[in-house]
């Protein structure tokens, strides 16, 4: 309780907001904020409770970072990178096991061998064929529902049903950030699908949730920062504002418990972090530093794929500049019709600047400690009521990996001869995130943090590390 005043009408100091809480209601207030304070700060037993904290990992690692481009629909693996040539033979006939009115649909895309290690790629990425010595292919991918939202937030956090950190979130969470100017998780053009459940923190410490940059149209060219500076304040102007402000956080953080000073300095920390990136966010995203070259190597300014060439493009300046966990977004894959014309318009978008990314993070030592995730929330059928059209498939699709610790020029698992099922060496998103953490040094069973009385982790209780993939 705040000490006796004789000079007020209530005897207990001024009336601010924490002073309603302590006194409205005998106090129910003040002791829900209690509670959510301390459960916030869970971290503080950790030493986790700051991005800047640099923990030791569980292990030696070959990542440093990650880049996620998030193909989000479910590309359909049988026209992209799992060639089918028994599909394509069966064309027409009906479908194994989907009801009546099924019929296989052939990939109308042709399949070359490409590189040294051979690896079977479709006629549609012509750029990223001239990369297949760096893909890891896992064929073998498989998720537990086929719906959108469910899916699409089980490959972000794990979970299907329950609001959990990103995986972003776990990245930054266990790695720190190695930077203390730029946020340690961006994501870039973030989809609408799921909304911030993709890229928020849940109950991780509000500071491990990742900063959006653009509008949300996914593979847009809109790649801005809002409100990184001040349109009024200087510089100066604003760090004594800020002094003030975080003069009075301390004040108040010294006036509580220890167990309750989570949600203060997580306030404080992200003020400051704001403030700094003024002095190198405005840089990153001016993309007019980057040499004509650059430029045209990924793409930027060609019609059909200069918004997701810009965000490949940020994507290196980030990796380059120490973010930990970079998501980039291209929607449109939910092809139940249209499929030839559509997929041509996605393959197109995504092929020059994704085989750019990966050639100029070699170029520049990046891509041996960066590790390159694609994928989407599930794949499609091989038949489908529709002449040109697949349905969502969650029992077996593709994901290519490339860089940070992973084999490249191989192909890992496989789906039956139709590309409907995984039937050889199966992977689970959770198995994909026990790996993506492992490539980090992290121990996907030790990165826990404890919420609501038990330690929860990324995996939750399953996942195993696919070490058959790794350098």
């Amino acid at each position: 309780m705040p000490p006796l005043d004789p000079t007020t009408p209530t005897g207990i100091g001024p009336l601010n907001r924490r002073t309603l809480l302590k006194t409205a209601a005998a106090g129910f207030g003040w002791m829900a904020f209690q509670g959510l304070s301390a459960t916030a700060s869970g971290g503080a037993e950790t030493g986790q409770g700051s991005a800047s904290v640099r923990p030791v990992p569980h292990h030696r690692s070959r990542a440093q970072r990650v880049i996620f481009l998030c193909m989000q629909g479910g590309p359909s693996h049988q026209d992209t990178f799992d060639h089918k040539p028994r599909l394509r033979l069966d064309h027409g006939k009906p479908g194994p096991g989907r009801g009546k009115g099924t019929r296989l649909i052939g990939s109308p895309f042709a399949f070359r061998r490409h590189g040294q290690s051979g690896l079977w790629m479709s006629e549609l990425f012509p750029h990223l064929a001239g990369q297949a010595d760096r893909l890891c292919m896992i064929h073998s991918m498989r998720t537990d529902i086929p719906n959108h939202p469910q899916a699409f937030t089980q490959l972000h956090t794990g979970s299907a049903r329950f609001v959990r950190p990103s995986m972003g979130a776990w990245v930054l969470y266990g790695l720190g950030n190695a930077n203390e100017n730029l946020p340690g998780f961006i994501s870039i053009s973030p989809p609408a699908q799921s909304g911030a459940a993709n890229y928020g923190s849940a109950f991780l410490p509000a500071i491990y949730q990742g900063t959006r940059i653009g509008s949300g149209r996914e593979g847009s060219a809109d790649a801005g920062m809002r409100y990184v500076s001040h349109p009024q304040l200087t510089a100066s102007q604003q760090r004594r504002q800020l002094d003030l402000i975080q003069a009075m956080n301390e004040d108040r953080r010294s006036m509580l418990a220890p167990e309750t000073h989570g949600p203060i300095e997580a306030a404080i920390e992200a003020s400051e972090l704001a403030f700094r990136m003024q002095s190198e966010v405005p840089d990153l995203l001016d993309l007019t530093k980057e040499s004509t070259a650059t430029r045209a190597l990924y793409g930027v300014g060609e019609t059909g794929n200069d918004g997701f060439a810009r965000q490949c493009l940020l994507a290196r300046r980030f990796a380059e500049a120490g973010a930990r966990f970079i998501e980039v977004n291209l929607g449109g894959w939910d092809q139940h019709r249209n499929l030839e014309n559509s997929l041509r318009k996605n393959a197109r978008a995504l092929d020059r600047p994704a085989a750019a990314l990966l050639q100029d993070l070699a170029a520049r030592g990046l891509l041996e400690d960066t590790l390159v995730l694609w994928g989407g929330e599930f794949g499609r059928t091989p038949d489908s009521r529709q002449d040109d059209g697949r349905d969502h498939n969650h029992q077996g699709f593709t994901v290519w990996m490339a860089g940070g610790g992973v084999r490249g020029g191989l192909v890992h698992g496989q789906t039956d001869d139709f590309g409907g099922k995984a039937v050889e060496n199966p992977v689970h998103i959770h198995d994909l995130h026990a790996t993506l953490l492992h490539c980090l040094g992290l121990d996907h069973e030790r990165l826990t943090y404890r919420y609501g009385g038990r330690d929860h982790r990324l995996t939750d209780v399953h996942g195993s590390i696919v070490r058959a993939i790794l350098g």
